[in-house]
């Protein structure tokens, strides 16, 4: 049995636009009710989302049969973490607060094995179908998908040089966690936020490397798309839910004689 090949890595590496969901919800059972959807990629939290190690495993079984590419965010750039979300086939990650190259260098050793990195090694995990795959080793680090966030001022002045960093897929601007550091609490759509993230954003693509973000905009995250980003989340499942069980709410009242 061969790996297969990472459709989303593959993509952005193409230039192909990638349309996202962040999946929030710790659950399996919310996770397969979006997976038929057909977005490219998703996001299963663990930052910011009550997520550990099992529920992770239930969303990511969710999306396994689908065209989506589940990837995981750590809730910090600890090796320890990376290696159980790899081992149970975590097939990319998105490591938050990357501050600088060397932080990037770090994230990129938290996926390799030695010697060229510090991703400990079993030979029986649900990522290599427990020994099934004979390949795993030899192929892994190609197919791996490793995104890295720039969230403040300090990592947007570095932003190139993270970016830069071998082994390092994209780079994914984290607006709600700029729009703080440069006052803005709050307010991830300001155009004081976007006038900051610009600019580098144009720089990266101009050397070549993929751009991401999130943004809460349907409208926003197209126009992001057509201008150069690669790969754009437009939303989040809780977003959703609450939008809707609000909108419905308001509807049925409006309604009432």
């Amino acid at each position: 049995m061969n790996l297969q090949k990472n459709p989303f890595t593959q993509a952005i590496q193409s230039g192909e636009k990638q349309i996202g969901l962040w999946i929030t919800l710790a659950s399996n059972f919310t996770a397969e009710v979006v997976a038929p959807c057909g977005y490219d990629w998703v996001v299963i939290d663990c930052e910011h989302s009550p997520n550990e190690i099992p529920s992770v495993i239930g969303q990511l079984q969710a999306f396994a049969n689908t065209g989506t590419t589940a990837i995981v965010r750590p809730d910090w750039n600890d090796p320890v973490k990376v290696k159980r979300l790899l081992d149970v086939g975590a097939p990319g990650l998105l490591f938050p607060m990357v501050q600088n190259a060397d932080e990037a260098r770090a994230a990129v050793a938290a996926t390799r094995y030695p010697p060229r990195g510090v991703r400990g090694v079993s030979g029986l995990t649900r990522a290599n179908k427990f020994g099934r795959i004979t390949d795993y080793f030899a192929k892994i680090e190609d197919e791996t998908t490793v995104i890295v966030q720039v969230e403040t001022r300090e990592a947007l002045a570095n932003a190139l040089e993270i970016g830069a960093v071998e082994g390092v897929t994209g780079v994914f601007f984290g607006p709600g966690d700029i729009a703080a550091d440069l006052g803005y609490l709050g307010k991830p759509l300001a155009p004081e936020v976007w006038e900051a993230i610009w600019p580098v954003a144009r720089a990266l693509m101009a050397a070549g490397i993929p751009v991401g973000t999130l943004v809460a905009d349907a409208e926003f995250a197209a126009q992001l798309l057509n201008e150069g980003f690669t790969f754009v989340a437009c939303g989040s499942d809780s977003g959703l839910l609450a939008k809707a069980s609000d909108a419905l709410l308001a509807k049925v009242k409006s309604d009432l004689a």
